[in-house]
């Protein structure tokens, strides 16, 4: 996971009962599906994985990472988060917060991601299948609700997170985390327009640790392909196509450009060319306005990670890096670009954040994405090679939060 280990209304769901689980990869989970999509949500921490993308297809997608240690005898963690890791889950606060702030002293992504949930309930509306878990917070005083819609006849996920009853100002995101394959340069990342990107600022993998990465420090550029390495004399390291540096483990973020007068949604995808597809996130960049992509492949081996951890984390967040509550509302490499690493909540209102995520196929020579238009209910997926892919996702719920 990207760490050093040193206003809306919540829908009313029908009551459900908390042993509505099933066990899924060692974690007791809530189950929800469509004829076209079936997700398992942990009860511990919401981490979202399994997830099946064309499930009534012959070639079902499964595109999310799930750690190598869950199916093993279970072992002492170094922060909670790290027990069910897996998929896609909300981090509050976003980050290692190693450090106290103000009496406050929050593990690592918050007590969200690694404490238990409540289910609220699950409900059918129309063509849309809908699951609600509750968490109240104690180190920062709140709640938080996340609902995950499927709607029938789509591959996606809509995600809302409300997010109720704190004050002040917090880091906050999603950790969308896959899986990746283990020839190098095989997964094609692309992102909307960026205003720049960044390394991170000190060190990320520490070699006493036993990690290693493999970027330059606190380098800033505006090009993915582009990333200056650690070592004179080499290339610079290409992002859009991973694994690179095997045995690395490295973490960058990148800035979303502002947005216009018109709301359009920021975009990240990874193209699977070999297995026939593009994964992709949809989000608000006014909400969450930047993208920390945390690149793990094989460069950590103390416990639990043991050098065979091998996915790519492109998490999209509001904060800075990876570092947690303090270093994010303070001064920061990033804050001095402008770049806002934290959101201010209001514990007489509560802050919605909308976010979807999902898969479409592609036809072979696809290659990487090269942009996305938006139509009412529709969004088409443009290749660098010229060919377009349309599916039907409701993305104006980014901005309205409803489906």
């Amino acid at each position: 996971m990207g760490i050093a280990l040193h206003a809306s209304t919540p829908l009313s769901l029908p009551a459900a009962k908390e042993s509505e689980t099933t066990s899924v990869h060692s974690q007791q989970s809530f189950l929800l599906s469509t004829p076209e999509v079936e997700l398992a949500l942990t009860q511990r921490g919401a981490h979202m994985a399994p997830v099946t993308f064309f499930r009534n297809t012959p070639s079902p997608v499964q595109p999310y990472h799930i750690s190598p240690w869950q199916d093993e005898h279970p072992s002492p963690m170094p922060a909670p988060v790290l027990g069910p890791l897996r998929g896609d889950f909300f981090c509050l606060p976003f980050g290692g917060n190693n450090q106290e702030v103000a009496g406050e002293k929050h593990p690592p992504h918050g007590e969200i991601a690694g404490d238990q949930w409540t289910l609220v309930g699950k409900r059918q509306d129309r063509d849309i299948s809908t699951i609600e878990v509750e968490i109240q917070t104690h180190v920062r005083k709140g709640s938080v609700r996340r609902l995950l819609s499927l709607v029938l006849g789509q591959n996606a996920v809509y995600s809302k997170t409300l997010i109720q009853g704190f004050s002040g100002r917090v880091p906050l995101g999603h950790h969308a985390t896959l899986a990746m394959p283990e020839k190098e340069g095989s997964v094609r990342i692309a992102t909307s327009p960026l205003r720049f990107g960044m390394t991170y600022p000190g060190l990320f993998s520490d070699p006493k640790q036993r990690e290693y990465q493999a970027l330059q420090p606190g380098a800033k550029w505006t090009d993915l392909a582009k990333v200056p390495v650690a070592w004179k004399g080499r290339s610079d390291a290409d992002l859009t196509r991973l694994p690179v540096n095997p045995g690395h483990a490295d973490l960058v973020q990148v800035v979303n450009e502002k947005p216009s007068t018109k709301p359009l949604p920021a975009w990240t995808t990874a193209t699977f060319q070999e297995k026939g597809y593009v994964w992709y996130s949809l989000k608000d960049p006014t909400v969450l306005n930047s993208t920390v992509f945390w690149m793990e492949f094989h460069g950590r081996h103390g416990h639990p990670w043991n050098g065979r951890n091998n996915c790519v984390g492109l998490e999209d967040v509001t904060a800075s890096f990876a570092d947690g509550l303090a270093e994010s509302i303070q001064e920061n490499a990033l804050s001095k670009e402008g770049v806002a690493t934290s959101v201010e909540l209001n514990p007489n209102r509560p802050t919605s954040v909308n976010y979807i995520q999902g898969v479409v196929r592609i036809p072979e020579g696809f290659e990487n994405i090269k942009t996305l238009e938006f139509a009412p209910g529709s969004v088409t997926f443009v290749s660098t090679t010229g060919q377009r892919v349309s599916s039907p996702i409701r993305h104006e719920f980014l901005f309205s939060g409803n489906l």
